[in-house]
């Protein structure tokens, strides 16, 4: 399996929910930064290996054979991005990039013996969880910070932006994963919120509250 199809099964099984339900070539266009009439033509090669289910305007779907091997590419760069900050002293702001590049190696062996050193953990160091060797990682209990009453405290277990520019942001306000967070008030004219930390308070825009999800 090439490089290119590993990254359009890993960008259908995240926008499909594990690739299960239909997502649109448009989509995947905007998700992967492709033209509409490359991604028709990636599509349609996925699904001759069976690796895809594709029907004309009803959006792309992944086999269970497609589903697996995205699984196991979302493992391994979850996996490299535990290593590059446990083990090399990344930040969590610069292992992305680099886990793209690792992601795509094709040692079974390599991975299943890195995820023995690392002690076999469940989430990476932005929340997410990570696929066992079987593709399964259990559901995410976290919940939204937008819908967290006022009042009601929770710990940052899970940031879904990790771009760079986003954790930048998040270190610079001194936010990262295990803070204790209140949520102190919601402002209904622009949906931002005025939350607590052990820092003190500070008032989070609705961008930021959407990338947000606490334990509560």
């Amino acid at each position: 399996m090439t490089l290119s199809e590993e990254n359009y099964l890993k960008a259908i099984y995240h926008l499909g929910k594990q690739g299960s339900v239909p997502v649109s070539t448009n989509a995947i266009a905007e998700k992967i930064e492709a033209k509409a009439s490359s991604v028709t033509d990636m599509i349609k090669k996925l699904a001759e290996k069976q690796l895809a289910n594709y029907v004309k305007y009803q959006g792309v779907t992944l086999t269970e054979a497609g589903r697996s091997a995205a699984a196991l590419v979302i493992r391994k760069h979850r996996l490299w991005e535990v290593f590059l900050v446990e083990k090399l002293n990344f930040s969590w702001d610069e292992v992305h990039d680099v886990a793209e590049q690792l992601e795509h190696i094709k040692s079974l062996k390599l991975v299943n013996e890195l995820d023995v050193f690392l002690g076999c953990p469940t989430h990476d160091p932005h929340g997410d969880p990570i696929p066992d060797k079987n593709g399964n990682y259990s559901p995410l209990k976290s919940v939204n910070i937008l819908d967290i009453k006022t009042g009601e405290t929770g710990v940052l277990a899970l940031v879904k932006d990790s771009s760079e520019a986003f954790l930048k942001y998040l270190n610079k306000n001194n936010l990262a994963l295990g803070d204790t967070i209140k949520v102190l008030d919601f402002e209904p004219f622009d949906n931002s919120l005025t939350i607590e930390t052990s820092d003190g308070k500070m008032i989070i825009s609705n961008e930021v509250s959407k990338n947000l999800y606490l334990n509560l």
